[in-house]
């Protein structure tokens, strides 16, 4: 074809393209010009009140829907407010009997599904499967939209790197790379691609911005302190990917950053988000986050809700600071028109691109919550999905899959619970709906194995701490035996079984949101139990409960087969069935670098090495190690055990040199050696040899989940181009150095196949 034919060609598509795109939003900005023009002042701020009602609370106060509030135009959004019938009944008041009938946003927490529950976000990063991780935002989108719900606050694309953190179960991990790949399949599983065409695409918010898994002592609502290159280099990429893969919303975090709380931190909220990172749509408070400030000593109510506003906060969650205060902020001069109208027609504009102006009941119909909710094929998905989430830590022996027909032992706390399986934050479930893990253990062995169960400890030898880790209906129901007794009887039930099944670990409210924790090990009674199974000489199966990385060094050391099953959701129980009998070979890699003490935190795989590295020879004085741990984790990131065994070659370069140009191929043939078909997930690390700044000893740059049947060979192709080798450097320009990398593959970050290639 002729260049100039071809250039014709091009630009008339481009015109097109852009002709497609301006009508819309030329439209939309004219419908909201119209609108805030008849907009008084307090309608105005109204739509930067949000508020729940009822249903479910995550704070620790909350306010009451007020229905002559909505008459006046006075709230913008309302959330987790649960049901299509009381979601219609509301916005039947603010679009009926309100001035300008303007609809309101209804959010809820929907994390990790919404009845349909899939594994806690850090189990669901274990899978690696972006396909996967989309569905399962996508199925979420489809039951909570069903439900009148438009607006979920998730992803959570915090990176997170003390375990002591509870809401470490909320993100996905320690990568950077890696949590970027989850936030943009999130995003695109709840909005759909087709810019909210669907009733099914809700609005996604990503949280907390920023730094919210960096807060100090791994306490929640800490500050969090580090250098901008720490940021750009670490934290910041997973909520950049999610802006650009589209993200409607972001919310602010809890901590302060720089001496600046989140909320009113107007370098993160404007020079970043918006003016760096272009971001359109609207910015949304935590949970009282704007009345906190107050604590926080930045002012009382009327200041910092003017601090807020002024440093590009658009939506207040519950305080009422705005609500209360803005407007006489803005007759005494202390916030301007042109701010207040900058945040409301943000939130319109989100209202718009939903469809709620053109049909504000767009997503509240009974009869398809009916019929979308809770499915069989939701629930299938669910299960494969936690089935891939698991991680096999152990295996000695071989000694899983366990083989039907046996007597079991399932002995523990969580053996026997409903409402620990979907973890926290699932606020939507039917709490009473999962199977028990003795349950989904029977269903998969069969009616010719035979299961006793024990419950054998309570989760915590102190009932305080059970009552603390055990919230919001998740009872374990606690035995008021004494702790001996209730470990005679696990023994005598161990006598009688040929292999022990040992469910324990934490409860599912022991992580989240104000679940910190100074001792990450397996609780006290619990530990003690297991010790005294594993001295009857039967083989013992440890299935692990957990929202957080654990100290297991005794676990390892002791325990013939650790199987981390996170919290699955509602197939959880059948999931761990399908793994323990075999019928699903094992395939989640970790995405949180587990520490062998407390002491190690924080612990992760991409560290800077440092002026006196440790050597592999044990304590040395005057080296960066300890006198009493070693440096290295007890399972490192990107680490997970299969049933079949795979063998890596060598990593062959298409070419030991390229320009910043041109891009090189590298593969590496991988083999399934074993007698089992399995999935194994190939990862890709870089390290620069030589920097401008300090660079990580080495960083996830890519990866792919392959399935290898027993005998089969793969060649697994990584396209390393330029981009790939970028980094911000200590001015904070983001480019590639020339220089020497070593390019490495396998199968997970600390046992590697490597080559060198030389960027010119």
């Amino acid at each position: 074809m002729p260049k100039k034919l071809l250039a014709t060609l091009l630009a008339c598509a481009i015109a097109v393209a852009l002709h497609a795109q301006q009508p819309k939003d030329a439209k939309m900005d004219v419908f909201i010009t119209q609108l805030m023009k008849k907009m008084t002042i307090d309608e105005k701020i109204g739509q930067l009140n949000l508020q729940t009602e009822g249903d479910i609370v995550t704070g620790s106060g909350g306010n009451s829907l007020s229905t002559e509030r909505i008459k006046k135009g006075l709230v913008g959004g309302m959330f987790n407010i649960k049901g299509a019938a009381k979601i219609r009944a509301i916005q039947k008041i603010a679009v009926e009997q309100s001035r300008l009938k303007i609809p309101v946003l209804f959010g809820m927490d929907v994390i990790h599904g919404y009845e349909t529950v899939f594994p806690i976000p850090l189990g669901l990063a274990c899978t690696w499967d972006m396909p996967a991780i989309e569905q399962s935002a996508r199925i979420a989108a489809i039951e909570a939209s069903a439900d009148g719900i438009c607006w979920t606050f998730s992803p959570m694309v915090d990176i997170t790197r003390d375990p002591r953190w509870g809401r470490v179960a909320e993100a996905g991990g320690e990568d950077p790379y890696l949590g970027g790949q989850i936030a943009k399949a999130m995003v695109t599983g709840y909005q759909g691609r087709d810019n909210f065409s669907s009733n099914t695409d809700i609005m996604s918010c990503v949280k907390h911005f920023a730094l919210y898994g960096a807060v100090e002592a791994g306490r929640d609502y800490n500050p969090a302190d580090m250098s901008t290159f720490r940021m750009f280099n670490d934290y910041l990429y997973p909520y950049q990917a999610a802006i650009d893969a589209g993200a409607g919303s972001v919310m602010a975090s809890f901590n302060s950053v720089n001496g600046t709380p989140a909320h009113a931190n107007r370098w993160l909220l404007t020079d970043v988000l918006r003016k760096q990172w272009d971001f359109k749509g609207f910015t949304v408070a935590d949970y009282d986050g704007v009345g906190e400030l107050v604590s926080h000593g930045m002012g009382n109510i009327q200041q910092v809700s003017a601090r807020a506003l002024k440093a590009g906060l658009d939506v207040d969650m519950v305080s009422e600071g705005y609500l209360s205060t803005l407007k006489k902020s803005y007759q005494e001069g202390k916030v301007t028109l042109a701010e207040i109208d900058a945040a409301c027609r943000r939130m319109l504009e989100a209202k718009y691109k939903l469809g709620l102006f053109a049909n504000p009941y767009k997503y509240c119909h009974e009869s398809r919550a009916s019929k979308s909710v809770y499915t069989p094929e939701h629930l299938a998905i669910a299960r494969k999905t936690a089935a891939e989430s698991f991680v096999l830590l152990k295996n000695a022996q071989n000694l899983l899959p366990l083989k039907p027909g046996k007597t079991i032992a399932v002995i523990g706390p969580l053996a026997n619970t409903r409402s620990n399986m979907v973890g926290t934050w699932s606020v939507a479930a039917d709490l009473t709906k999962p199977a028990t893990v003795v349950e989904g253990l029977q269903a998969a062995a069969g009616p010719d194995t035979k299961i006793i169960y024990a419950k054998g400890s309570n989760l915590f030898a102190d009932s305080t701490l059970e009552a603390n880790g055990t919230m919001f209906g998740r009872k374990l129901n606690r035995d008021n035996r004494s702790d001996a007794n209730l470990r005679a009887e696990a023994i005598q039930a161990a006598d009688k079984a040929d292999v022990i099944v040992a469910v324990m670990g934490e409860a599912s409210e022991m992580s989240g949101e104000s679940s910190s924790r100074t001792d990450i090990s397996i609780p006290d009674v619990q530990e003690d139990l297991l010790k005294e199974l594993v001295k009857t000489g039967k083989p013992v199966v440890l299935v692990l409960f957990t929202g957080r990385p654990l100290t297991l060094v005794w676990e390892d050391k002791n325990v013939p087969a650790i199987l981390n099953v996170w919290f699955g959701g509602s197939e959880a129980a059948n999931a761990i069935g399908d793994v323990v009998y075999g019928k699903v070979s094992p395939s989640g890699k970790l995405v949180s670098t587990f520490p062998r003490s407390v002491g190690q935190i924080p612990l992760y795989y991409n560290n800077f090495s440092t002026g006196r590295p440790a050597s592999d020879h044990g304590f040395e004085k005057f080296r960066s190690n300890y006198m009493d741990e070693k440096n290295a984790p007890l399972y490192p990131f990107g680490y997970g055990l299969s049933y079949t065994h795979f063998a890596y070659g060598d990593v062959k370069l298409s070419a030991s040199e390229f320009s910043a140009k041109s891009n090189v191929t590298a593969a590496i043939e991988v083999k399934n050696d074993g007698e089992d078909d399995g999935d194994e997930i190939v990862q890709l690390y870089i390290h620069q040899r030589v920097g401008s700044a300090v660079r990580p000893v080495k960083e996830l740059k890519g990866f792919q989940r392959i399935h290898l049947k027993a005998g089969e060979v793969k060649t697994v192709r990584f396209t390393i181009d330029n981009d790939m080798l970028k980094y911000y450097n200590a001015e904070l320009a983001y480019k590639a150095e020339p220089g020497d990398f070593d390019i490495m593959i396998g199968t997970n970050s600390r046992d590697v196949k490597s080559a060198k290639l030389t960027l010119k």
